[in-house]
């Protein structure tokens, strides 16, 4: 049962619901620079606030409140801007190239192309639905596909013409 994509986007489209682990496999160096960076904001602007206010004694605790949200707010950040790609919202040539390797790689082994199904059909497809460019809510709820299931918005044909 083959879902196309529903929408037209200036890169091909990889996948629309990619699992959890998929999007942090496929973090690019730079997703990772922009994680570190917002995770450093966080600190660096109360350290800044410290030196134009004088000192507290609330500090420490502020430091480490703001280091667990910065590093929170980077990973989804990173998240994202790797969702994007999947999507095809944003240039993806070196995610093509490793889903294409990745998919022939299962499809020579006989695996099921996006994991074991340990659902029945109505539950994976309802499990889709919630988490199908869930990324893009991240500001009222980060959520996440953890569930393998056959709706990802791509004709699984495609991988075997290559």
């Amino acid at each position: 049962m083959a879902q196309t994509q529903s929408s037209q986007t200036n890169y091909p489209v990889i996948d629309i619901d990619p699992h959890f682990k998929r999007v942090v496999r496929y973090f690019r160096p730079s997703d990772y620079v922009v994680w570190a960076g917002v995770t450093a904001s966080g600190p660096a602007f109360m350290l800044m606030m410290e030196r134009t206010g004088g000192p507290s004694k609330g500090l420490p605790i502020a430091l480490k409140l703001s280091t667990v949200l910065g590093f929170s707010a980077g990973f989804l950040l990173s998240y994202q801007r790797s969702s994007l790609r999947f999507w095809g919202w944003t240039e993806n040539s070196k995610e093509i190239e490793k889903d294409r390797d990745e998919m022939a790689k299962l499809l020579e082994k006989g695996e099921p192309l996006y994991g074991p199904e340990h659902m029945d059909e109505f539950n994976q497809k309802a499990s889709s639905w919630f988490s199908k460019y869930s990324a893009l809510k991240f500001s009222s709820i980060p959520w996440f596909n953890f569930v393998n299931h056959r709706s990802h918005g791509v004709d699984p044909k495609k991988y075997e013409n290559n």
